[in-house]
């Protein structure tokens, strides 16, 4: 059993505030686990990837918190909650309540937004109802006819959506060069229904043959346009002429065909369909604009035209949260200001329905409601989100961004004798944003609560009160802890792989690649970039830095990407698939323009964080392709041959050889009514996925359920004498994914470990030299041992002559970059543009730059004695 090391809690607790004792936790790859740690302190879980720190923050000791909550629930309540199972763990005492705070997007919608996530909409609706600038005549609104989700609030014509959706004769006919022969109407579906359109036209006498712009306006508006639906006899097969003949002759049809105009399909099948596939091709077709009625502002004319500060609504929800809390201001300020014996202010008069009486009521409700706003942006702001607006979409946030944005929450609530079970809260930040993200955690601590954090961010390890190390590898060689105590105390711990990276900080000597040509891009206009030149060095490793939300993600995730599409001839795949397909479809808006051409680039990779599946069905043997290889060495063994199984017969998802009972899933759901639902292991394969007579196939003496059984770095000594299956193998474990097994649900993985699977799929092809490599913030939930990997791969790609872009926070990844472009220098308004631009060096000697102070520091290294003393300076502080 492994065994914890308890030294004396350090002077900065005292008095004791007593510990939260874990005893034999086994929740996944933890090992038995005994550990204390303090409440009332700042607790970060540190190890590499895999190492099982989640599963002890979150898996354990946040798991049994909630369920203990639960357990005062009334049990008909409970059956309306998405309840945690039960952590295998013997005992843990002295746990206080916990709330967590993760990295995940909920369910993003339309209309969920930054307002929403806060609630900050609800305040400013009720602003407006009780206090806001009423035309003459019209009588006061209540709260919800200022929400766009409701139907006294959603403007009639885009349904509270903001946008309204049309399909146009460009968007359906990109290529009008094309005849209808030649499937010039692209809108219409590609297999035999679209045949069958094109047939239909001929019977109705349309040319089919003749290009697209040389038909008659009148006849392309019908086709693609016209509600009429007439059922016509089809000739499969005919030529026109034919067609002709057979009508005057009355010849007996194939079949009697029905007409549907290209509009009308597009729009019922978006409508109707319940494939994700085909939603997803026709949404292609659609075009979206702003609402005319409503401005995009989302509400009826009735709310729009209420005012607070003289702004309406929708008009202070696109600001930026610093903007907003100046214009409540000055409209709280307005209200107050003293109004001449005899005559009432605009407001006063609208709403003074009862007298003098009323208007002192509208003006206390003004007053503490606006008191309230601004205090609760002052705390967003100050983690660095000022330049959200509140009506930006969640979706096209990054989780890091959501955290925040719950942490402000929870800041706001005052809250005592919590514990707070965070996961990275430092990710996407920018270090000059760090420390915000540190003093609002100091706040949450001074205020009597203790903060669970599991973390990668070197700074954040160094201020906290209590480090617990979990290690020392990953996955089954992992789930211990090695040390539980003050950061410094770290230092002797051997086994530690993140001892090193505190207190053994040095940065090697770097010579920069010289570029072999530059990619360059013009008047670059997205979002909060302004008509910005910036040039990408072709072969080289280039990486965008800068504060949160200065434009780094719209220069190279959206208008990079978007651009060399578009020279390519390629399709840009959607940044998230769980985006709202309405929220796709709308126009990029303006992007700019590539000088020169690609120069030698023929392809381009995104690298993202995104899920590489949803279901557990999907994982990594699958995702990277190498089961197939698995799967066809299974079917060429003498006993398959004998009874004819094919490849086939050895995947889960296919039905004769999966187990019939969890039909591959390998377990099942048990409800319970009153308790959270339990997933036990399937009764008839216990987990195997595969039915009896598949499993008796083995290679080597291994079924194949065993071999999905397998780790990476188990399955490369398994297959050692088979090319096609360890070539992919070795990948996956260069890229310090060895602990993961081969048959790891998706749904298991996290964001990193999906974002290395996706590069290691990338690395094992062929390198040709002229693939262009997008990657936005690469590091994220990355353990330094595990980013030193990264980039050794990252570099390969370089070194065979490939171009890699990355979008970066971490200073040590900059500093072993060739190029650096740093975008600011503040986010939002006061962002967008080109701070600098150079080599590491040249960027940490730039004097507007927010990340020079920070590069500059990692470029100079940092002793043992220098990292020891900034603990402890930090620790005292």
């Amino acid at each position: 059993m492994p065994t914890s090391s308890h030294p004396p809690i350090p002077a900065a607790l005292s008095p004791d505030p007593g510990f939260v004792r874990v005893r034999g936790a086994r929740e996944h790859n933890l090992k038995n686990v005994d550990v204390d740690v303090p409440r009332n302190a700042l607790v970060v879980f540190t190890g590499v990837s895999g190492s099982g720190k989640s599963s002890l923050a979150f898996g354990t000791l946040y798991a049994e918190a909630q369920r203990r909550y639960f357990d005062s629930v009334a049990p008909y309540a409970r059956r309306l909650i998405d309840q945690v199972g039960v952590p295998d763990v013997d005992s843990i005492d002295g746990l206080p309540p916990a709330v967590a705070l993760q990295q995940q997007r909920g369910s993003p919608t339309a209309r969920s937004s930054v307002g929403s996530v806060t609630t900050l909409s609800n305040s400013l609706r009720m602003l407006y109802s009780r206090a806001g600038t009423y035309p003459p005549g019209q009588g006061r609104l209540d709260s919800d006819a200022f929400s766009p989700n409701t139907p006294t609030g959603a403007c009639p014509e885009c349904h509270g959506l903001g946008r309204v959706y049309q399909v146009t004769e460009q968007s359906m006919v990109p290529d009008d060069s094309l005849s209808i022969r030649e499937r010039a109407v692209a809108a219409w579906p590609p297999a035999w229904h679209g045949q069958n359109l094109r047939d239909i036209l001929v019977t109705l006498g349309y040319d089919v043959d003749k290009p697209w712009k040389d038909l008659p306006k009148k006849d392309r508006d019908w086709i693609l346009f016209t509600e009429e639906q007439p059922t016509v006899p089809v000739y499969a097969g005919f030529e026109p002429d034919e067609v002709k003949r057979a009508l005057k002759r009355k010849d007996t049809p194939s079949y009697m065909g029905t007409f549907t105009s290209a509009r009308r399909f597009v729009l019922h099948t978006f409508a109707s369909t319940q494939s994700e596939m085909i939603k997803r091709r026709v949404s292609q077709y659609l075009v979206g604009d702003l609402c005319p009625l409503c401005e995009g502002k989302r509400l009826r004319r009735e709310a729009l035209s209420v005012t607070f500060a003289g702004m309406d609504i929708g008009a202070l929800a696109a600001l930026p949260l610093s903007r907003v809390a100046d214009v409540l201001r000055e409209g709280a300020a307005h209200r107050n200001a003293p109004v001449r014996k005899g005559k009432k202010s605009a407001a006063s008069e609208n709403n003074d329905h009862t007298g003098d009486h009323a208007t002192v009521a509208g003006e206390e409700v003004a007053q503490r409601i606006t008191q309230d706003l601004i205090a609760r942006i002052g705390v967003l702001t100050g983690l660095g989100l000022g330049y959200l607006s509140l009506d930006r979409g969640t979706p096209t946030l990054s989780p890091g961004e959501l955290q925040r944005l719950r942490l402000a929450t929870q800041l706001h609530a005052n809250l005592f004798g919590v514990v707070y079970v965070m996961d990275e809260p430092s990710a996407g930040l920018h270090p000059a944003d760090s420390e915000a993200l540190i003093d609002a955690l100091d706040r949450l601590k001074a205020a009597g609560n203790s903060l669970f954090v599991v973390e990668h961010d070197l700074d954040l390890i160094r201020r906290a009160d209590w480090i617990v190390d979990v290690g020392p590898a990953a996955g089954e060689l992992g789930g211990q802890v090695l040390y539980s105590g003050p950061p410094e105390g770290l230092a002797k711990i051997k086994d530690s792989q993140t001892r090193p990276h505190l207190f053994e900080v040095e940065t090697p000597a770097y010579t920069p690649r010289t570029p072999a040509a530059w990619l360059q891009l013009t008047k670059v206009d997205r979002n909060n970039l302004r008509s910005i030149d910036v040039a990408f060095p072709i072969g080289a490793f280039t990486t965008v830095t800068g504060v949160s939300g200065s434009g780094k993600s719209s220069l190279v995730s959206q208008v990079l990407v978007e651009l060399v599409a578009t020279e390519l001839g390629s399709e840009v795949e959607a940044e998230d698939e769980e985006v709202d397909l309405l929220d796709r479809v709308a126009p990029p808006g303006k992007g700019g323009h590539i000088k020169g051409g690609l120069q030698g680039i023929t392809r381009m990779v995104r690298v993202d964080q995104k899920p590489i599946g949803r279901t557990p069905r999907s994982n990594l043997a699958t995702y990277t392709g190498l089961f197939d290889h698995v799967r066809k060495l299974f079917a060429a063994t003498p006993a398959a041959r004998a009874k004819r199984y094919d490849a086939g017969r050895f995947s889960f998802n296919v039905a004769k050889g999966r187990c019939a009972t969890c039909e591959g899933e390998g377990f099942v759901s048990v409800e319970l009514l009153f308790l959270p639902s339990v997933y036990a292991p399937c009764p008839a394969c216990h987990g195997a996925r595969y039915n009896a007579d598949t499993l008796k196939i083995t290679y080597r003496d291994k079924s194949i359920a065993d071999v999905l059984g397998m780790t990476v770095a188990a399955a490369c000594d398994f297959f050692a004498e088979e090319p096609a299956v360890l070539r992919p193998l070795n990948v996956l474990r260069d890229v310090g994914l060895g602990y993961l097994r081969l048959g790891q649900p998706a749904t298991e993985l996290s964001g990193g470990e999906a974002q290395r699977i996706k590069l290691a799929t990338e690395l094992q092809r062929i390198q040709r030299g002229t693939s262009l490599y997008v990657l936005d913030e690469p590091t994220t939930g990355l353990h330094p041992s595990d980013v030193t990997r990264l980039m050794a791969q990252l570099s390969k790609l370089v070194d065979a002559g490939n171009t890699v872009v990355v979008v970066e926070h971490e200073m040590h990844v900059v500093a072993a970059s060739d190029w650096v472009i740093d975008i600011g220098p503040g986010a939002g308004d006061e962002g967008g543009k080109v701070v600098a631009s150079g080599t590491p060096d040249q960027i940490a000697a730039a004097k507007d730059s927010k990340t020079a102070p920070y590069l500059a520091q990692v470029l100079r290294g940092s002793s043992s004695d220098q990292t020891s003393s900034k603990t402890s300076h930090s620790r005292k502080a």
